[in-house]
């Protein structure tokens, strides 16, 4: 068991997400940057589907009421077990009343805590992950005390971390297909988006990114139709919306890009503010 003794701007039960349920009005969710979560629970030797902790941004702090196995993936919000610094990417025995903190950022927007056997929260709809009106939180608050899988003793903590790629967290590239819409797109339109570089809005969350660039359009909505994570949407206004894990399941603005899902798990680790282009895949 984990006590939540201070649960940060943005935390939640997160795992693989509700596949298969589109048709119910139900969003995927799951973890923001599946990448990393996936990272976790391979180094605990967990189920990939097991559920984990996504923390945004910090600031958070958890008591352990048992002992158990852990490990941090992500973007690093400096991780300390009782005061003393601990590594990424790496397993971490963690024993009864120890207090794991996250403060400020140092690189990344969100990472996960993952723990031996998986976060055993109530399981809706075949996923763990919070989503509101689905479970019966959606995010994580004070006081909350979340069970995990049992414990055993033969997976210790580990000097040996895995090594990430700095281009996850630091790339200006974000690989994308054409959208259903995009031959809709005039010649001077997707030469912007051959060429511009956009800028991450403070409107952003886990349903999807405001891009602050606008891009003339003169083009009709389009009649309801499906949506996925890694959907950019164009507004009548010009604005675009890069739709992300919690997005709806259909929508009505022109689809003019799809972004592949290494580059969903990238852009989840970038910040009001951070910049970025598309690449068009050939």
């Amino acid at each position: 068991m984990i006590k939540v003794l201070k649960a940060g701007f943005y935390s939640s039960v997160q795992d693989k997400g509700r596949v298969g349920f589109a048709a119910m009005g139900v969003p995927v969710s799951g973890a923001m940057d599946a990448y990393s979560s996936d990272l976790a629970n391979r180094i605990l030797n967990n189920l990939e589907t097991d559920a984990v902790l996504e923390i945004a941004f910090g600031f958070c702090a958890f008591e352990f009421l048992s002992e158990t196995t852990i490990c941090i993936s992500g973007g690093s919000f400096s991780p300390k077990i009782n005061g003393v610094p601990v590594a990424l990417q790496t397993r971490i025995r963690v024993y009864k009343n120890e207090v794991l903190t996250f403060g400020h950022n140092v690189f990344g927007a969100r990472c996960y805590l993952a723990v031996k056997n998986g976060f055993l929260t109530t399981s809706i709809l075949k996923s763990r992950s919070f989503f509101q009106n689905i479970t019966q939180q959606s995010l994580l608050c004070k006081g909350d005390v979340l069970p995990v899988g049992t414990f055993t003793n033969n997976t210790d903590s580990s000097n040996t971390s895995v090594k990430v790629a700095k281009e996850h967290f630091e790339s200006q590239r974000i690989t994308c297909s054409k959208g259903p819409e995009f031959d809709a797109l005039s010649a001077s339109q997707k030469e912007i988006f051959a060429k511009q570089s956009f800028t991450i809005s403070n409107d952003n969350s886990r349903m999807g990114y405001r891009l602050n660039e606008l891009i003339e359009n003169a083009l009709p909505s389009i009649l309801t139709s499906a949506v996925l994570p890694g959907t950019v949407q164009l507004t009548p206004s010009g604005k675009l919306i890069v739709l992300m894990r919690d997005c709806q399941v259909t929508g009505g603005y022109p689809r003019v890009l799809q972004l592949t899902n290494t580059a969903i798990n990238q852009l989840a680790q970038k910040k009001t503010n951070d910049t970025f282009q598309f690449v068009l895949k050939e």
